[in-house]
């Protein structure tokens, strides 16, 4: 088997192909380029996406090329798959805000470096702005048959539960496989890798190009990731996992992966570093705190750099210490004039964004989970006075694993 689809097997990455076999034969002979769609409808990709990045870095690793494409024209419609209602559709102006944002962030993973793996960033609405609407149903549209798009999942689930599908959502998947078209033709891409719940649409662009052009491509497919809890990857109490440090610290992304489940450590040790499989092997006897560490400190370096993740694991060791404020943990800043206001722990709590329920915080105190500077708080009417400050800094704890700094200006 080839070198880059056993890895890609081997790290848990591999769901379906189209035809594996030929390409495999392909990816020993030649070098190729490989693309993955990410469509823009926020300003930050989130941790469920990271898996998708690790394939293209697998890519890269292995000498071929992956190609990005950022779907400014995509976005514009909404992808139904996996979804259950019709997408809220974004201004241009935040299209083009998250497709900047987007790729500053990929380039974080991505080798941009090397001249013979250095990514490519596209972005589909260059060529789906001017199609010509009755050209378009000419020439691509009649590839597709109603019958067979009724069949996909996306489509499927929506109908069987009376949820609304529109014309508009319906003809997203021609517009993906038309994309794959395109870069078969511009760039030379001879691969598509997506989710699982993509299969439906890569399948389309590998027939639509072999209609067409008649040219061989192949579709690749990683499975959907859940913990072993059993809900999805990348969803907290807290909300999403945010890969741009404007929505999540690089401490916050730090202690995701420190809490990992113990049951999921090896897995994402695979999934989501770039350590030698047979490393991980030798591993797996190891402290499994220990273990944990190691994966927060190499997939927060890889985000974030080096250093965040030092000084995150640091701030993680100084929140547990009873003599120390923790120099590097997150800080928010506080008005004095604020402060003289009489705010109480509850109202604190809210603006620190630890928690933002009340009776949630209520919760916490009667459960003796809030600590400030270290002290267990029992009042849910405490008022924060100057007093309870440290040099004008305060710890503010919730549970084990949440931590915060305060400081007045």
């Amino acid at each position: 088997m080839n070198k880059f689809l056993k890895e890609f097997k081997d790290r848990g990455f591999f769901y379906q192909c189209t035809s594996e076999n030929e390409l495999s034969n392909l990816l020993d002979n030649e070098k190729i380029n490989g693309y993955i769609g990410f469509d823009c409808t926020a300003e930050s990709l989130h941790v469920g996406s990271l898996l998708q990045i690790m394939c293209l870095r697998l890519l890269q690793k292995h000498g071929h090329r992956p190609i990005v494409l950022l779907g400014g024209g995509t976005t514009r419609i909404g992808d139904p798959s996996g979804k259950d209602k019709t997408r809220k559709i974004l201004k241009e102006k935040e299209i083009d805000r998250n497709i900047k944002n987007i790729e500053k962030i990929l380039k974080n993973f991505l080798d941009v470096k090397n001249p013979k793996t250095k990514p490519v960033f596209v972005n589909n609405y260059s060529w789906l702005k001017g199609l010509n609407y009755i050209s378009f149903l000419r020439d691509i549209g009649k590839h597709f048959t109603i019958n067979k798009m009724l069949s996909f999942e996306s489509v499927k689930t929506r109908l069987e539960r009376e949820q609304s599908l529109s014309y508009m959502e319906f003809n997203y998947m021609i517009l993906q496989a038309y994309d794959f078209l395109e870069l078969n033709r511009k760039k030379n891409c001879t691969l598509q890798i997506g989710g699982s719940d993509q299969w439906g649409n890569i399948v389309n662009g590998v027939e639509l190009i072999k209609r067409y052009s008649n040219k061989q491509t192949y579709g690749l497919t990683t499975p959907l990731i859940t913990l072993a809890s059993g809900s999805k990857m990348g969803k907290t109490e807290a909300g999403a996992i945010w890969l741009d440090k404007k929505y999540l610290s690089p401490y916050n992304y730090w202690q995701f992966w420190r809490n990992t489940d113990d049951r999921d450590v090896i897995r994402f040790l695979k999934f989501f570093t770039d350590i030698e499989l047979n490393e991980i092997v030798n591993l797996q006897n190891k402290n499994i705190n220990e273990l944990k560490i190691l994966l927060a400190n190499k997939a927060t370096t890889m985000l974030h750099g080096k250093k965040a993740a030092q000084n995150s694991e640091q701030a993680a060791r100084e929140a547990f210490s009873s003599d120390t404020l923790g120099s590097n943990l997150p800080t928010i800043k506080i008005k004095l004039k604020e402060l003289n206001k009489q705010i109480n722990i509850i109202d604190l709590i809210i603006l620190s964004k630890l928690e933002n329920s009340k009776s949630e915080i209520r919760r916490l105190i009667k459960g003796n989970a809030i600590k400030i500077n270290n002290m267990l708080i029992k009042d849910e009417k405490l008022l924060i006075n100057k007093e309870l400050f440290n040099e004008n800094y305060m710890k503010l704890s919730i549970g084990k694993k949440r931590h915060l700094k305060i400081e007045i200006i």
